[in-house]
């Protein structure tokens, strides 16, 4: 009767899965991943623009950075366990909705460079990561997008349409009439797209002492939502 040792109780997989494991290798990818992670975290801080800033939402980056590359190194050395990965993979369903656009951006950037990492592709990720910081802080601090605003203005009698529109026109520099409604007969509303000179929001208080006008707001916009 053959006797069994330690060696051939693990000897289906464990060992074989062992010697294949690459200590070093993977302690660069992690480092790596986890420094390129920190660099996102601090472009997204820096270039951050919306109205709420989520230091969750940016420590989370780096995370996913290291797990994309823990993952990728995992299935790299065993076609089974990729297909096993793939498929546990794909029944996750993520619910969090993303508004900005931005945060997709930084979010595929920080699964790319986790891939890139687990790959090996060190440099690659690297030299890709630095340029697209580069693009973002050029692209998002340096150029200034001005957003236009919505101007809604709600009032009781039409008579007050040609003066309304005067003043509006003298007041900005572009607008466009972008809805109106009318109900009952008596109560208007109408909604401007305008965009003004210099930020000078005087005219909203001279659009509001118009007789029959009800109310005047002005409210950013940036073609997701309204602040």
């Amino acid at each position: 009767m053959e006797s069994i040792n330690f060696n051939d109780i693990f000897k289906s997989s464990f060992l074989e899965n062992t010697s294949s494991f690459s200590l070093v290798d993977s302690l660069i990818g992690l480092v790596v991943a986890f420094i390129i992670g920190l660099f996102i975290y601090t472009i997204y801080k820096k270039t951050f623009s919306g109205v709420i800033y989520s230091h969750s939402f940016n420590i989370s980056l780096i995370i996913m950075s290291m797990a994309t590359a823990l993952i990728i190194m995992g299935i790299s050395t065993n076609v089974l366990l990729s297909l096993g990965m793939v498929g546990a993979l794909s029944i996750v369903r993520f619910r969090t909705p993303i508004k900005d656009p931005m945060d997709l951006v930084y979010l595929f950037w920080t699964i790319i460079s986790g891939i890139l990492c687990g790959a090996g592709f060190v440099l690659l990720a690297i030299l890709g990561s630095l340029l697209i910081g580069l693009v973002l802080i050029v692209f998002v601090n340096k150029i200034k997008i001005e957003n236009p605003y919505l101007l809604i203005v709600k009032y009781e009698d039409n008579a007050i349409e040609n003066s309304l529109e005067q003043l509006v026109s003298a007041s900005v520099r572009k607008h466009l009439i972008k809805s109106k409604s009318v109900q009952g007969g008596r109560d208007y509303e109408v909604t401007y797209e305008v965009r003004v000179k210099d930020t000078d929001m005087g005219f909203i208080t001279r659009i509001s002492e118009l007789t029959g006008v009800q109310s005047a707001i002005m409210l950013s916009y940036d073609g997701n939502f309204t602040a």
